[in-house]
């Protein structure tokens, strides 16, 4: 071969080298970044809480939050625990254990238990289901119910409601951390609907704004708005129902991911988050979606997750990261027994974890969610799940899996 078709040849080999490692190049970092979607790393902590004293047991954990101390509240219903779960408490006493803790408990960051009261007291009505439970910026505890008159009874998110308020939880309560009483707002068995201002109808979940002072109440089980008051006062200032709609009563036939959406909330209205830029999340439980508002109860958009859910609904509570922008919202999914982790600026699912069952990691049914400074996630179970889980933060990942199903700790 002469010396110029030598050179030639040399020269397109060297092109082509060049260009295979260009698009080799091209193809990992193409692959690097289809892979580089980030999200919250998060791993079960098997070990908290820890055992809870004087063989107190707990049963459905119907309400979560933390505190600006790191401190995780929850409120727990005596009600559902059957009666083998406190035979120390019959008479005569049938065995050693077990008996029911107080209704709300107060655990520190190392899952020691610090603090627990609740229950019928003097100058208020205690809920005959608890639902719900929110540490205000002032320090004050909040709490719901979604109960009937009379003994425990749990309103189901598909029964419909006597007009004639034949419900015992139309109120919510107000608490110092040590359960001393403050307010009530509304009273036992007065509920007159979705317009009454002065009443709430089984509520389920509140916020305060900080930069108002303003309670938000979704309500919720019986009525079908968000409901804001001074959370001092206890005065009313407005509400609204889907949409930023009047709400409506009238009974809306089973959820059908195949239609329209529903222009008003089905019951039940299931959580309100305040996010530091002013948006307001709410859970529209059964209709499998979350719709977003300013303040004033403006409409600003919706997401639906899982949209094919029946059942209880996929939307059960959510929080938010406490980066700066909060950038991620965690979505606790009873139904589909997961967490979903979404991106806040667009709603997109990015993953999830979670899976069914009764080991840690597991869920059955995980009903509400909260988030420390830290980034740690905790969740609570309803049903016969009766419990609360810690997740713990390890930084963001790059996502490879939608769903990732239980979290194990790695080795």
């Amino acid at each position: 071969m002469d010396k110029r078709k030598y050179l030639g040849l040399a020269a397109f080999v060297g092109v082509l080298a060049a260009l295979g490692v260009a698009s080799s190049l091209v193809g990992r970092y193409g692959q690097a970044g289809a892979a580089a979607v980030m999200a919250p790393k998060l791993e079960v902590d098997p070990m908290w809480p820890k055992p809870l004293p004087n063989h107190w047991v707990i049963g459905a954990v119907i309400g979560l939050t933390a505190d600006a101390n790191d401190h995780i509240w929850i409120i727990h219903r005596q009600g559902a625990l059957e009666a083998k779960e406190q035979y120390a408490t019959m008479t005569p006493k049938a065995s050693e254990c077990c008996a029911a803790a107080p209704p709300v408990l107060e655990f520190n960051e190392a899952g020691d238990l610090i603090g627990s009261w609740g229950g019928p007291g003097e100058g208020f009505d205690w809920p005959s289901s608890n639902h719900g439970i929110d540490v205000d910026f002032k320090g004050n505890v909040w709490i719901g119910g979604n109960g009937r008159e009379g003994t425990y009874r749990p309103m189901a998110h598909d029964e419909s409601v006597n007009e004639k308020g034949a419900v015992h939880d139309s109120f919510v309560l107000k608490f110092t951390q040590q359960g001393k009483f403050l307010a009530q707002l509304g009273k036992a068995g007065m509920s007159k609907g979705s317009n009454d201002v002065e009443n709430l109808r089984l509520p389920a979940k509140t916020i305060v704004d900080p930069k108002t002072n303003e309670l938000y109440v979704a309500d919720g089980y019986g009525n079908r708005r968000v409901i804001v008051y001074d959370a001092d006062t206890l005065k009313y200032k407005r509400h609204w129902g889907a949409y930023g709609h009047k709400p409506d009563d009238t009974q809306l036939p089973p959820y059908n991911p195949s239609e329209a959406p529903a222009q008003q909330f089905r019951n039940p209205v299931h959580c309100v988050v305040l996010a530091n830029d002013g948006l307001l999340y709410v859970c529209d439980r059964t209709n499998d979606r979350i719709q977003v508002f300013k303040t004033d109860g403006t409409f600003v958009k919706e997401m639906f997750v899982a949209k094919n859910t029946l059942g209880d609904g996929a939307v059960f509570d959510i929080a938010l990261s406490h980066d700066p922008g909060q950038k991620y919202i965690y979505v606790a999914d009873g139904s589909n027994m997961k967490v979903h982790v979404l991106l806040r600026d667009t709603l997109e699912t990015l993953t999830t974890f979670g899976d069914g069952g009764r080991q840690p990691g597991q869920f059955y049914a995980v009903h509400s969610i909260a988030t420390d400074s830290k980034g740690n996630v905790f969740t609570s179970e309803t049903y016969r799940g009766q419990r609360v889980q810690k997740f713990l933060y390890r930084g963001l990942a790059a996502v490879t899996k939608k769903d990732q199903g239980v979290v194990w700790p790695k080795k």
